[in-house]
């Protein structure tokens, strides 16, 4: 006599226990709303260190990856001690002005849609794995491609490395809840730079990224910080949701 349960058994070892973990799910909950907490209090910045400086790194390399898809040339990233960055890029002076907005608000969304993306890698651990070495090598390669700041060039091969160590060595849940971890700490970065959003200025760069995107589709700054702001909690939402829905 058959047994249809065993039938399952190789789909039911692929998929990452945490899928209906609601311990987990409140765990990761509890966890981006202490981040988001630490990041707005004194110190907190060095408990959240290494994160700080990963959320940087998807900011600006979705700044210089949004220009290099339009047409234009990315051409240097750099990173430094104070978890501050930029990238450099040019395009062509013909650029409508939504091209140039775009580009412009591919930083502050780029954290939240990379880590919805690695939250979302979690339903496998196949896929965990996967994403975990992608993520790895990636900071791996950007170093060698664009990275040009000293830190920067100590640092993100660092973070590489650890990434890529846990994609390979690690036990699958340890994978599975590293992903979910890091996709959590980049969605709620925006949170991180919750003042810049809502700045017109931007350090050495002079003008934020909501002031760009202010001048070239005129609705004011602030609009477009908030906006951002609440498209960064959405899709944490959705991307948990995504990630527990019983398969």
């Amino acid at each position: 006599m058959s047994e249809p349960w065993k039938n399952s058994e190789p789909l039911l070892a692929n998929v990452a226990p945490t899928v209906n973990n609601r311990l987990g799910l409140n765990w990761l909950i509890g966890a981006a709303v202490v981040t988001a907490l630490l990041w707005q209090l004194p110190g907190g910045d060095y408990i959240l260190y290494p994160f700080t400086i990963l959320a940087t790194w998807f900011h600006e390399m979705a700044h210089g990856l949004m220009a290099a898809l339009l047409g234009g040339n990315f051409q240097e990233l750099q990173i430094f001690p104070n978890g501050s960055g930029f990238a450099a890029y040019r395009f062509p002076a013909s650029w409508d002005p939504i091209r140039r907005a775009l580009v412009a608000a591919a930083g502050p969304m780029g954290p939240p849609i990379a880590g919805a993306a690695l939250i979302m890698a979690s339903r496998s651990y196949k896929t965990a794995s996967l994403s975990l070495k992608i993520l790895g090598i990636s900071l791996l390669v950007s170093t060698l491609i664009w990275v040009r700041s000293l830190f920067g060039f100590i640092f993100i091969p660092l973070l590489g490395i650890v990434i890529l160590f846990l994609g390979l060595k690690v036990t699958r849940s340890v994978q599975a809840f590293a992903i979910q971890f890091l996709g959590v700490q980049a969605c709620v970065s925006t949170y991180h730079q919750l003042d810049y959003l809502f700045s017109q200025t931007a350090g050495r760069l002079g003008v934020s990224d909501t002031a760009q995107i202010q001048q070239q589709l005129f609705l004011p700054y602030w609009f477009w910080g908030a906006l951002m702001a609440v498209a960064s909690v959405a899709i944490l939402i959705q991307s948990l949701r995504v990630a527990y829905r019983a398969n």
